[in-house]
């Protein structure tokens, strides 16, 4: 069919209209080309290029092109209707460079106009700084916390001349899952932590996921004496492991060129590596997710690995993927034994939903991990927290004097990316001190309690009182009103001839959080249903359960409250439970009462914390 002249010329003017422009900011130029692919030029001497979010949006495809080359790929939920916030993209390492955002959206225009009338277009612009001031009435006052952005879990983690650090999974371009990179802070004292820039960035083989490091102190690996070696998981396609080092003290890293150094055909992540100086050689955990499994090998450098052994398939709760492990040898408490302790962070599975810590004790002879078995000749199942706010907790590799020192995420895949923040998202538990423990039923238990560092915190005593009688009538001691209400609650109780013990966190809009030790049952509960914003997630609302092993006895209870965080440690971290809570207004007053008797408080101390 022959189309006359003037139609084709009408259809060659169409398909030859340039794109259009638009003005975001100074040095930024935006090139709409189609429905859903726009540029984003840059021509600045800034620091930063500052990006727009709407997190009710999917993530936009932002290839970043430097001298016509694309450099990297991020992923950023660009604003459609409005701004919640910026993220920066660091336009530092490549000033003199000509800098272009190739972006291919994922929201449906019918035409390029209506596309361009996307909030993010308008909202570009370009800074020497970037503003991390706490805009959140959330953000927890002493926990470690990323300055914005996601986190989840910690890994990496590694003490070193003095210094603890503490690398984390973070997204740098928003305040969901995405991006994944290490972040990075340090601590000298597990109190006051410094941020630092980004540790480890995804690369060609994929995203880095979850990993740990150790100490070289003999150049196994050939990085040089005493460097920081770092194995994570390279997250592409499929899960392949990797290795970074670092020989300036764990600031920056440098990427084994010989990556991947163990690959599988089936999904497996989050190495958990460490020296074990009873076999000389290294000893690496590796999740076998799927599977609900361990896996064990052994390397000399850590570049050549040999599968071992295998532990956990149908053992324990096998709900959800296996992940984040964490293998170490512990003393027994008073016995003169030592076991091992397999940790096994679960999702879902958790006891009362969700993401949890479930762990094993046992034998480990640098191959095979034997687990204890209890009197039916089972392996029970075992969980390091009762509360629904604890996971992916690993442990600290070279700790000094022997410690066993821990960190986990404060959140729950149920409703991590739902919690209302949104300049930052999740914070980590406070450092806590693993130990062993036997039980009346002959059982051996891990405890954890908050590491001896935090009692640096406590500023006045503001309640200290010992041997009051309390009855079902109550009572009430008031809170400190400094700081939002943070504070560290530490009490003994003796149930004398009650059957519960009652204690209630409470603020004037009659917001609670209440907490009952069953004297018969020997356990220690955690309500939040009635605890402040709860309606962001109907996985939120909850009552958590923990044994104390008190056997009807005392109960000794320490509680450290934040903005957003109960952390509650009852007989010397036998029972633990850690949950969020999001009061509208901070917890004012503690009222104790007991029901079926009197009890009494045998000591109550309220400390405010210094922050």
């Amino acid at each position: 069919m022959k189309i006359p002249f003037k139609k084709t010329f009408a259809l060659m003017t169409l398909a030859l209209s340039p794109a259009i422009y638009s003005i975001a900011a100074d040095g930024v130029k935006v090139e709409h080309l189609g429905t859903n692919n726009t540029l984003v030029r840059v021509d600045s001497d800034a620091r930063y290029l500052l990006m727009p979010v709407q997190e009710a949006y999917d993530d936009a495809t932002v290839n970043v092109v430097v001298d016509g080359k694309l450099e990297r790929t991020i992923y950023v939920r660009l604003a459609k209707s409005k701004v919640d916030y910026q993220v920066p993209f660091d336009l530092s390492p490549y000033k003199g460079h000509d800098v272009m955002l190739n972006i291919v959206t994922s929201q449906n225009r019918s035409t390029v106009r209506e596309a361009k009338e996307d909030a993010c277009w308008k909202n570009f612009e370009t800074s020497d700084t970037f503003d991390t001031t706490n805009r959140e009435k959330y953000r927890p006052a002493f926990h470690h916390t990323p300055l914005y952005g996601w986190m989840n879990d910690p890994n990496g983690m590694v003490y070193k001349d003095g210094t603890w650090h503490l690398y984390y999974q973070q997204n740098p371009y928003g305040s969901k899952w995405q991006n994944m990179t290490w972040g990075h802070s340090s601590s000298t004292d597990l109190v006051n932590w410094t941020h630092h820039p980004a540790a480890i960035e995804p690369n060609g083989l994929g995203s880095v996921f979850s990993g740990s490091a150790a100490i070289d102190s003999s150049n196994s690996a050939g990085f040089g004496n005493d460097a920081i070696v770092a194995m994570y998981t390279s997250a592409g396609v499929s899960q392949i492991q990797s290795l970074a080092w670092s020989t300036d003290g764990g600031m920056t890293f440098n990427i084994y060129p010989g990556n991947p150094v163990l690959t599988l055909e089936s999904e497996a992540r989050d190495p958990n590596f460490f020296w074990n100086p009873e076999t000389k050689t290294w000893t690496l955990v590796l999740a076998h997710a799927l599977d609900h499994e361990m896996l064990f090998f052994t390397s000399p450098d850590m570049k050549e690995w040999t599968l071992q052994s295998a532990f956990g398939n149908g053992e324990g709760a096998q709900d959800g993927v296996w992940e984040c492990p964490d293998l170490f040898k512990l003393p027994v408490d008073g016995s003169g034994k030592e076991k091992w302790v397999l940790l096994c962070n679960i999702n879902p599975g958790g006891p009362f939903g969700g993401s949890a810590i479930q762990y094993f004790t046992g034998d480990f002879d640098g191959k095979t991990f034997k687990a204890d078995t209890d009197a039916s000749g089972k392996i029970p199942t075992k969980w390091l927290d009762y509360g629904k706010d604890n996971y992916a907790l690993v442990s600290w590799s070279d700790a000094p004097d022997g410690r066993r020192t821990a960190i986990g995420w404060m959140s729950n895949w149920q409703y991590a990316a739902e919690v209302p923040t949104s300049q930052f998202r999740s914070a980590n538990t406070l450092p806590r001190e693993l130990s062993l423990f036997t039980a009346p039923d002959g059982q051996i238990y891990a405890a954890s309690t908050p590491s001896p560092e935090l009692e640096v915190l406590r500023g006045k005593l503001t309640v200290n009182e010992s041997g009051r009688s309390v009855t079902a009538k109550g009572r009430t001691y008031q809170l400190p009103q400094a700081n939002d209400g943070i504070c560290e609650i530490s009490l003994n109780v003796d149930p004398q001839k009650s059957s519960k013990v009652t204690f209630s966190l409470a603020n004037t809009a009659g917001e609670h959080v209440t907490m009952d030790y069953d004297v018969k049952a020997g356990t220690l509960s955690f309500d939040r249903r009635e605890s402040g914003l709860t309606d962001f997630s109907q996985d939120f609302p909850a009552v958590t359960v923990t044994p104390t092993f008190t056997d009807g006895g005392d109960l000794e209870l320490r509680l450290f409250v934040d903005r957003s965080s109960i952390e509650a440690f009852a007989n010397g971290g036998k029972g633990v439970m850690t949950n969020l809570v999001f009061p509208t207004l901070p917890y004012s007053t503690l009222t104790v009462s007991a029901e079926g008797g009197k009890a009494k408080i045998k000591n109550i101390r309220i400390h405010s914390l210094n922050v």
